[in-house]
């Protein structure tokens, strides 16, 4: 019988704070800066529509994206 295991939502994923792995196997932690150009260079980068995944939803609001600029909320 194979085992159940928790449906983990992506806003809980992919939150700021949460570590990966990236591909060369290095640990690296999510982080985001509302607000600024560099949040603003995000969100005019992921605005498009084959960015609407769950996990770039998730991205997204981390950033405070609303249409192409970041806001600090």
């Amino acid at each position: 019988m194979p085992r159940k295991t928790k449906k983990v939502s992506a806003d809980k994923k992919y939150a700021n704070g949460t570590t990966y792995k990236d591909p060369s196997g290095k640990t690296r932690k999510r982080t985001s800066a509302k607000g600024t150009k560099r949040g603003d260079a995000f969100c005019a980068r992921t605005s498009h529509k084959g960015y609407q995944t769950p996990k770039g939803r998730a991205r997204r609001k981390a950033w405070g994206c609303s249409g192409k600029k970041s806001v600090k909320k």
